[in-house]
């Protein structure tokens, strides 16, 4: 295998999973009450 193709299944393989921890993340703030907890918690902070 090439080196410029074995960075390149690197890169997509960072990508595949850079996009689904975001898909992740997004589908979190999609539950009210995941919202909810985490505001408390921020308020809890101060």
């Amino acid at each position: 295998m090439s080196t410029a193709i074995r960075h390149r299944l690197v890169r997509a393989g960072w990508l595949a999973g850079a996009t689904l921890a975001l898909a992740a993340v997004f589908a979190l703030y999609t539950r009210p009450g995941f919202l909810v907890m985490l505001v408390d918690q921020l308020w809890a902070c101060f």
